[in-house]
């Protein structure tokens, strides 16, 4: 049996979701194809389909070999694609979309200097906090905070950042000092809306405890960058990234609230409809933006001692 063709034609069926749609799609008869699945499930040990006269159903051992069978096929398509394109030069234009908080560091920068590395590449951007059908709208490529996005898509981690709780001093002034997380029901929380659970906050103490809030208060935005101006007029408390909220704690605009409580982290992702037949432009770019994120642009020195009640420490930029 040639285990390649069979996996290419499993993969056909269940995408097909018939042996004789399958069969027109590999330009192979219905029999040869239904054969090769046989000899698949034989060569196992083990039913991955279902079949009833109406229609064709995963099992739960199918379900997991077809998601195996699309990442090394995926893989094997990349890696030749690879070593075909190894001399071609990245061209052509990059459409790309990243959230607000993102583009001025590090995705603005990356752009100028891959630009410079490969004036071929152009690029059409499109900054949104909201979550962007990739397919559906035609795009290349994404760069997300947090959750990467639908099954369908190909993620590749690039670092994290972490939230941080902080305030004005000027809502901070004649304000008792928070001392555990419970204390933020009593204040005006900034809450984002684009997060599955925008008015529950987590913070993590020093043994690694998790405690849970619930906020509200006067604004509730799409934008996180609104957010942080709206915190810094002295509206209320905010949970942003350390990257976004870094620069204002360095200058004492913001000072941070609960600094003995940890914010969750959240991963940020470069993400892309397929790894299958990817672009030379998509590869290269996402293999810079790897090397970019492995210098940790994203992590701020962020004041050890700028919490409420303390004068801002400012601490030199690395």
């Amino acid at each position: 049996m040639d285990r390649l063709a069979a996996m290419q034609a499993f993969i056909h069926v269940v995408e097909a979701g018939s042996f004789v749609r399958a069969a027109g799609k590999l330009g192979a008869s219905t029999s040869s194809t239904s054969r090769l699945i046989a000899d698949l499930e034989a060569h196992l040990g083990a039913r991955l389909l279902n079949r009833t006269t109406r229609r064709l159903s995963l099992t739960e051992t199918g379900q997991a070999y077809y998601e195996r069978c699309v990442q090394l096929l995926a893989d094997l398509d990349e890696a030749e694609a690879a070593a075909g394109a190894a001399a071609a030069a990245p061209s052509g234009r990059l459409k790309l979309t990243c959230p607000y908080n993102l583009l001025a560091q590090p995705i603005a920068p990356a752009l100028a200097e891959f630009g410079r590395r490969h004036p071929q590449v152009g690029f059409d951007v499109t900054v949104a906090d909201r979550l962007i059908d990739l397919v559906d709208e035609g795009f290349d490529l994404a760069v997300r905070i947090g959750a990467p996005g639908g099954e369908q898509l190909v993620a590749r981690r690039l670092g994290s950042t972490q939230l941080v709780a902080c305030a004005s001093p000027a809502y901070l002034a004649g304000r008792g000092a928070l001392q555990t997380p419970a204390d933020l029901a009593g204040h005006s929380a900034l809450t984002y809306a684009y997060v599955a659970s925008p008015f529950v906050w987590r913070l993590a103490d020093a043994e690694g405890r998790q405690h849970e809030v619930r906020v509200g208060g006067s604004l509730h935005a799409n934008s996180g960058e609104l957010l942080v101006a709206a915190a810094v007029a002295g509206m209320g408390i905010v949970f942003e990234p350390d990257f976004v909220v870094g620069p204002y704690l360095a200058r004492g605009e913001l000072r941070r609230v609960l600094p003995k409580y940890s914010g969750p982290k959240l991963d940020v992702w470069a993400v892309y409809p397929s790894r299958r037949h990817l672009s030379a432009k998509v590869r290269t770019f996402v293999d810079y933006l790897a090397e970019i994120f492995a210098a940790d642009p994203l992590r701020p020195r962020l004041p050890a001692g700028n919490a409420a009640g303390a004068r801002p420490k400012v601490e030199p930029a690395r």
